[in-house]
């Protein structure tokens, strides 16, 4: 067997074995395309209407104080501020729970749970575990994981196997273009391979990406390809530079959590979103994650830790600050959905996402054409 056919086969009998699971993951991946945006357009009831001449948003102290008059959220652990102060603050418990509160009166909107985030969130849990619970997820993760390597090998197998023999024009044209008239397993052929071309290359980044979310030794592998030390392998722990810090107690009332919020935006006059962290102790600082970009995008957001007593930076963490394998892992987590380069980055995940269902289907297409073709063959005596 040449090896041009053994490959041909381990590809046919991966796609065979793996379709349907990666056909789901695809059919849910294209819904999940524009998840940020729907979820943020089925809370436009949250929003503010115009504000009164001269109105002015609360401070975050007063919104704190009056989302827990309420009973609206437990004891606040961060608050999240849009540039734009008509839409509603989003206050977090240590629980998670979430409220989101009118900047300009401080009612409560709601806790965001609307049916579209219910529909998306059970839409994300069958992409990453055909909605499984309890010790049965793990098993589902094992699945989408493993068809998800398997889609790796097919892609590379199929870009392999789709390289034209003949060096010719009409060769090339034959596996780059849709051609008309076609029916029955030319056309699904020449729509498998033209749909497998153009998507390539965002395949391969959806794909690896996907394999450094659910393996550690493919995350340990980027970290090695980036030149970190094995020590920088591990992810950098939450709150670990406040905590290095040891900074002694206040020698007076602490600075306004307004004031450390405006200190921090005077950093990054380009801000589009502010995510205030409240310190566990009294004579930690204060994080302020300041966002630049969509809150997809690693690369445009900086954490700034700000001194309680004094309000000053002492401090700046996050992505900057990380290795760069961390640095490669924070880009791939969103180039997994295309955020990383916003609409435009969603926009070609959904389209290639889309794609790959009808690879699977003229893929297992010409897989059924083939072996019943053989079962119809007549016997030769």
């Amino acid at each position: 067997m040449s090896l041009r056919r053994a490959i041909f086969w381990m590809h046919l009998a991966v796609g065979a074995t793996a379709g349907l699971v990666i056909l789901m993951m695809a059919a849910t991946g294209t819904l999940l395309t524009y998840e940020a945006q729907l979820n943020r357009w089925a809370l436009r009831g949250y929003r503010s209407g115009p504000p009164a001449m001269g109105a002015a948003p609360l401070v975050v102290d007063e919104l704190i104080a009056r989302a827990a008059a309420v009973g609206g959220v437990g004891s606040v652990r961060s608050v999240a501020l849009r540039r734009d102060p008509r839409e509603p603050a989003v206050l977090r418990a240590a629980d998670g729970s979430a409220a989101y509160v009118d900047r300009f009166t401080g009612e409560l909107r709601g806790d965001g749970d609307t049916a579209t985030r219910r529909f998306l969130r059970s839409v994300l849990y069958w992409h990453r575990w055909f909605a499984l619970d309890g010790n049965y997820r793990i098993v589902g993760r094992t699945f989408t994981a493993t068809a998800n390597l398997g889609f790796f090998g097919l892609l590379v197998s199929g870009m392999y196997l789709w390289w034209p023999l003949a060096a010719r024009r009409v060769a090339w044209r034959r596996v780059l273009w849709f051609r008309r008239g076609l029916r029955g397993r030319a056309r699904n052929f020449n729509w498998h391979a033209v749909i497998a071309f153009w998507s390539a290359v965002p395949l391969l980044v959806i794909v690896a990406s996907g394999a450094t979310i659910s393996y550690r030794w493919a995350a340990s592998l980027v970290h090695w390809m980036a030149g970190d030390e094995p020590a920088a392998y591990a992810s950098p722990e939450v709150g670990a530079p406040a905590a290095s810090l040891g900074l002694a107690q206040l020698s007076g009332p602490p600075v306004p959590l307004d004031a450390l919020v405006g200190r921090a935006v005077s950093e990054t006059p380009a801000w589009s979103a502010v995510t205030v962290t409240l310190p566990e102790r009294t004579a930690d600082p204060v994080v302020v994650v300041v966002d630049r970009g969509t809150g997809r995008q690693p690369s445009r957001s900086e954490d700034l830790l700000l001194d309680q007593g004094s309000g000053e930076v002492i401090q700046r963490a996050g992505y900057p600050s990380l290795s760069r394998g961390h640095k490669v892992r924070r880009w791939l987590r969103f180039a997994h959905t295309g955020e990383v380069y916003g609409v435009i980055g969603q926009s070609v995940a959904g389209i290639v996402s889309g794609g790959v269902t009808v690879l699977v289907w003229t893929g297992l297409a010409m897989s059924w054409r083939r072996f019943l073709g053989r079962r119809r063959r007549p016997s030769i005596p």
